[in-house]
């Protein structure tokens, strides 16, 4: 199984920058194979239609939501218990503004396509994004 924990929300100013951390912890190691990734929602959205933001593979591929190219980045770093997922978000405008959630136990295999929020299994509680004008 695979548990997940975020943090690193935050207020800024447009044009300002954060970084999102997520701990990852797998129990097998075969659970490595599956997809990790970040949505957001802005209301009390269900879970399975919350919007990616970004997603990374374990053969690192990444895909990210059109919205978000060139000033997001997904990285993720490998350790004993799992990962430390990261977003780094730059130039952040207002419509960034949401609650972000880490997922994981997503598709296994590469990014072929964007993968929707109801294919993750393991989710965490989310963390605030405000972005000011």
């Amino acid at each position: 199984s695979v548990r997940v924990m975020e943090s690193g929300g935050g207020s800024v100013q447009a044009g300002g920058s954060l970084r999102l951390s997520c701990v990852v912890s797998v129990e097998h190691d075969g659970d490595r194979r599956y997809q990790m990734g970040w949505f957001r929602a802005t209301s009390e959205t269900e879970r399975d239609e919350r919007e990616l933001v970004a997603i990374i593979a374990a053969d690192g591929t990444t895909g990210y939501q059109g919205s978000v190219k060139g000033r997001f980045t997904i990285s993720k770093d490998k350790d004993n218990d799992g990962y430390m997922l990261y977003l780094q978000m730059n130039n952040l405008r207002p419509e960034d503004a949401a609650m972000y959630y880490c997922a994981g136990s997503g598709p296994s295999g590469p990014i072929n396509r964007l993968s929707p929020a109801w294919s993750f299994i393991a989710w965490g509680q989310g963390t605030q994004v405000t972005v000011s004008s």
